[in-house]
């Protein structure tokens, strides 16, 4: 590849990589204008760390022939079982073992070899191999993604010349570069969503990060907390608690994000979430979706933590609409981006209520009167309450036994909250 091909790349890589081209395209890209110049790539793949709360790293792959292989791809744990196999047997853990940032294989030699993957790439047609791993500096790694690791093919029964070799040292690191760019602005994403809700998380990302700019909306709250969950912590050994917190956050979070709402806050055992858009009537039944949806992840897992002799519970709800304010809340060097007011306080002495007049799920005045005349048709009062430190008394609701006890009216209850 000639030296002005090269830096034509180069810039393409560049520009590409400044706006934000996703990873598996800066790949194929790249693959592509490599063959068009006559390096004979026959196929890619490039492998990079990640910080993320399931996934290792993610891959991407690129190849002359259709495959069955898919051009991206996640990748778990690789510390246990047939993963830590695997990878003890890669061609990069044996770079990385022996302090290589380079290693070329001729691929007819792949019987000999113990690396995984090699003898596979052979019976393909691929002629020879080329690893790269290019390590990050201590001010350039975040977390586990302290590398990146390519490598790269072709079918010619004569390899890789020396020029295409010094050709593909110049160029992997400017794709690598632009790869790595990519996945911060990936990771950024996911821990903001991780850690701070999904509405929240792309505020924050989209500027709003000033203290004090908050914004007074309408909401829908949800305040959920464990039944009984002091006494089974109490009960159970210490390393079962956070797998039994972690089981039950699981099914009250899918029900309200799969429901629409957003997830602002872990308190504990406990979860504030919201539910709000231009029609409140909307939310408010989102809101009782979630409800809905979360009562069936939880008989499923009871039945599940039953068959293997562990404890089971479920939640108080507590259903509230109002105004709030939301947005940057705290100090200038430690925000929250939250929502506060006396609603949110409401609405968690709502759900306090729940265990005195044992009812899963209890919903406020203002809820209940801001449904259409069907969905008041699914709640019954409990009574007029005074909660603690709210200076009026109000009427709460709840589910209308019926829907538990009777299928015409479960049915009829399904098919109004998925409208």
């Amino acid at each position: 590849m000639q030296l002005t091909s090269r830096l034509a790349l180069m810039n393409w890589l560049t520009g590409q990589g400044l706006t934000g081209l996703p990873e598996i395209d800066l790949l194929r890209g790249f693959c592509e204008r490599c063959c068009a110049e006559g390096l004979e790539l026959s196929r890619g793949l490039v492998v990079i760390d990640t910080l993320h709360p399931i996934y290792e790293g993610r891959g991407f792959r690129w190849s002359d022939r259709p495959s069955n292989e898919s051009d991206a791809f996640e990748y778990g744990s690789t510390a246990d079982g047939d993963a830590a196999a695997s990878w003890r047997r890669s061609v990069f853990f044996h770079m990385l073992e022996n302090g290589d940032d380079e290693m070329v294989i001729d691929l007819a030699d792949a019987p000999s070899m113990d690396f995984s993957q090699i003898g596979e790439l052979a019976e393909k047609g691929h002629k020879h191999y080329l690893a790269f791993v290019h390590r990050f500096g201590e001010n350039g790694a975040l977390g586990l993604m302290d590398c990146l690791y390519s490598c790269w093919t072709t079918r010619r029964d004569s390899g890789f010349s020396d020029g295409e070799l010094e050709a593909l040292r110049d160029l992997v690191p400017v794709l690598g570069l632009a790869i790595k760019s990519a996945q911060q602005v990936d990771i950024a994403r996911t821990l903001g969503r991780v850690y701070l809700g999904r509405d929240a998380s792309a505020q924050v990302l989209a500027g709003r990060i000033s203290r004090g700019v908050t914004e007074r909306i309408n909401a829908v709250l949800w305040y959920s907390d464990l039944r009984g969950s002091t006494g089974i912590s109490e009960s159970i050994g210490p390393d079962e608690i956070i797998p039994f917190l972690n089981d039950y956050a699981q099914a009250v979070i899918d029900a309200i994000h799969d429901a629409g709402g957003d997830v602002l806050k872990l308190i504990g055992d406990g979860v504030l979430a919201m539910f709000w858009g231009e029609d409140m009537a909307d939310a408010r039944r989102a809101a009782l979706r979630a409800e809905h949806l979360f009562r069936k992840n939880v008989a499923a897992l009871n039945k599940r933590r039953e068959a293997d002799g562990r404890p089971t519970t479920s939640a108080y709800i507590g259903l509230h609409v109002g105004e709030v304010f939301y947005g940057n809340i705290g100090s200038e060097d430690r925000l929250d981006f939250t929502v506060v007011g006396p609603t949110v306080n409401e609405v968690s002495r709502i759900a306090s209520m729940s265990r005195s007049v044992d009812r899963e799920l209890l919903a406020s005045a203002e809820f209940y009167k801001g449904l259409d005349a069907t969905g008041r048709r699914y709640l019954v009062s409990t009574g007029r309450y005074a909660l603690r430190g709210i200076g009026r008394a109000q009427d709460l609701y709840t589910l209308d036994p019926e829907v538990d006890s009777s299928e015409p009216v479960t049915g009829s209850y399904e098919r109004y909250l998925a409208n």
